[in-house]
């Protein structure tokens, strides 16, 4: 055997050993004689594979001239795929090289791909320290095979058995007569080597248009039905568009001609200023005997005259003097001085007066010009109840509110102290006690909404909507919504939470004049705007729509760029005009006899 083809020999030998040794030899036959500790063993030779000794047997073995018979043109290409980050290598091979014997197993050992990694990922374990070797010592390793030249074939793809990053270098297969030599090295690029997938870091970014999805769905049909065509797809979205766009002009119609008679109405009441004057001032209690002054006071009091006429409503049944609220007042800020105020109470006033009108900013406590005065008629309220053992209630800081804004605090205090006592409003704002009196109250409430609810068809909408409007009631009954739920939030603060202000004002007028049967008519009022929303199935959604939360309105109110900081229900587009619309409009059916049967049935004690 000549030098040539003993260092071919050779260096297939360690070619198998290192790239083919994946493939299990034959197992070699057990023999019985054959002794493991025979002292025949220690003179078989020792085999060390390791690329020094390779090269120093390829330089025994091969002389210099052979050497210069062996060509090599390596030429490699790397092309980064910017979405893939998959990396082509493009090697063209040539050389010859004559080989006598062919190898054993051949058709095997190139039955394989050959991968070429590009990246410095981890190496197996079993050959990990020959590859460091080689690594080192032989970057640019050239590639030998028989005079029969095959061009590699550069494969791009993801497979899910190579690591990103990879390059995938595949041998096209050698002609029986002319079996290729396997390379004895992994061939590494001159390049830099590429990191893993694993470790690069994908910008997430946000698509700011529709989807390939959203483009070729249909919106105007629902997915569980059979796909229209494209054209009638076109044409129904077309026809919505134009719908919307009607709506939209309608309600905006609407609203100017609200806003209007709003400011139509502003003007009577200016005008009607010296009809006050000379008409119900001196006799306040005409309004009772005379229709039409009992018109013009529902119609709203002039700003002027409405701390004269509140005080003229409520009187003073509890006989308080000038000086109550000078006097409470004081034992207050002794209490303060001295640290023995409540604390509890002392927090809720801070929390309540925090949510007080925040839409007018006069009660902020770092900039309200009457955040003190507020709070010192609430502390002087706690004062006046301590004889009673009751403490502060969340919500009478938007009464107290209301009447600071219309008159001055000492006779504000007696306002709101008569106004309090009152039986309705002193039994939700009373203690454990006055439960029973409160659930009474509820009783009466259900009562009155599903005799009025029925004959809310008079309130605007066509006699084919009776059915619908009946139907709000018993939807509350089927989802367990009782007047608990929706009622006490309005009572307590006298709907300022809920509605405008503007709106308060004049609810406020008529209900300190009518007294607590008003408050029961104003609440059914209430319900009948939000008729149209009170059909939800899912409870938590008909919960949230009476706090005033409901997320699709408050979207809207958001995206038509409304203010968010004033009555809950505005989002709703409850005003002034739309609510004394409905209480307008129960006239026909509401009736003071019914109000005083209910309340005898529920409250004989009173």
């Amino acid at each position: 055997m000549d030098s040539q083809q003993l260092w071919a020999a050779d260096t297939e030998q360690v070619i198998f050993q290192e790239r083919v040794g994946k493939t299990p030899p034959a197992p070699t036959p057990f023999d019985l004689d054959d002794d493991a500790f025979a002292d025949g063993d220690d003179n078989d030779p020792s085999y060390e594979f390791s690329s020094t000794v390779i090269r120093a047997e390829l330089a025994r073995a091969v002389s210099p001239p052979q050497q210069d018979e062996i060509p090599t043109d390596i030429e490699e290409s790397l092309d980064a795929d910017a979405a893939g980050g998959t990396s082509k290598l493009h090697a063209g091979i040539s050389g010859s090289l004559d080989v006598s014997d062919p190898l054993p197993n051949g058709s095997q050992l190139y039955a394989k791909f050959d991968t070429v990694s590009l990246s410095e990922s981890p190496i197996d374990e079993k050959h990990k320290s020959v590859h460091d070797e080689e690594h080192d010592d032989a970057q640019h390793r050239a590639v030998h095979h028989s005079k029969s030249e095959s061009r590699p074939t550069s494969i791009e793809g993801d497979d899910p058995e190579t690591p990103s990053g990879q390059s995938i270098l595949v041998m096209a297969a050698p002609t029986p007569s002319h079996p290729l030599s396997p390379v004895s090295s992994p061939i590494s690029s001159s390049s830099p080597s590429r990191p893993s997938s694993s470790h690069k870091v994908h910008k997430v970014t946000r698509s700011t248009g529709p989807s390939a999805l959203e483009k070729v769905i249909s919106k105007t049909r629902p997915p569980f039905l059979p796909p229209k065509s494209r054209v009638e797809d076109q044409k129904h979205l077309s026809d919505w568009e134009k719908m919307m766009e009607r709506s939209r002009a309608a309600e905006d119609k609407r609203r100017k001609a609200l806003q209007e008679r709003r400011l139509a109405r502003e003007l009577r009441v200016e005008q009607s200023l010296h009809i006050w004057e000379k008409g119900i001032l001196p006799d306040w209690k005409i309004v009772h005997r005379n229709p039409a002054m009992r018109k013009l006071w529902w119609g709203g009091i002039p700003t002027k005259l409405r701390a004269t006429m509140w005080q003229h409503a409520v009187g003073n049944p509890l006989a308080l003097s000038k000086d109550t609220y000078r006097i409470c007042l004081a034992r207050a800020k002794r209490l303060l001085e001295a640290g023995t105020f409540p604390k509890t109470s002392l927090d809720q006033i801070e929390q309540d007066v925090r949510s007080t009108l925040p839409s007018l900013h006069i009660f902020h406590p770092d900039s309200g010009p009457m955040y003190g005065e507020l709070k010192d008629m609430l502390h002087a309220w706690v004062v006046s109840r301590s004889d009673e053992g009751s403490g502060y209630v969340p919500g009478v800081a938007k009464i107290a509110a209301m009447i600071l804004l219309n008159m001055p605090a000492s006779p504000g205090f007696i306002v709101m102290k008569n106004l309090l006592e009152r039986h309705c409003m002193r039994s939700f704002y009373g203690e454990i006690s006055a439960n029973d009196d409160v659930e009474a109250y509820y009783r009466i409430f259900d009562t009155l909404l599903a005799d009025g609810m029925p004959k809310s068809m008079h309130f605007g909408y066509p006699l084919s909507n009776t059915r619908s409007l009946l139907s709000v009631y018993f939807n509350f009954k089927q989802h367990h919504i009782s007047p608990s739920a929706y009622l006490r939030d309005w009572i307590i603060p006298l709907f300022i939470d809920h509605l405008p202000f503007e709106a308060c004002a004049r609810l406020w007028d008529v209900i300190l004049l009518e007294g607590d049967a008003f408050l029961y008519r104003a609440s059914l009022a209430m319900l009948a705007i939000l008729e149209p929303r009170l059909f939800f199935p899912d409870r938590q959604e008909l919960l949230e729509l009476l706090r005033g939360e409901n997320k699709a309105a408050l979207e809207v109110a958001r995206r038509e760029g409304r203010a968010m900081d004033g009555g809950k229900y505005e989002i709703y587009g409850v005003d002034e005009e739309v609510l004394w619309d409905r209480i307008d409009a129960m006239n026909d059916w509401w009736k003071e006899s019914t109000w005083t049967r209910l309340l005898h049935r529920e409250l004989p004690d009173i």
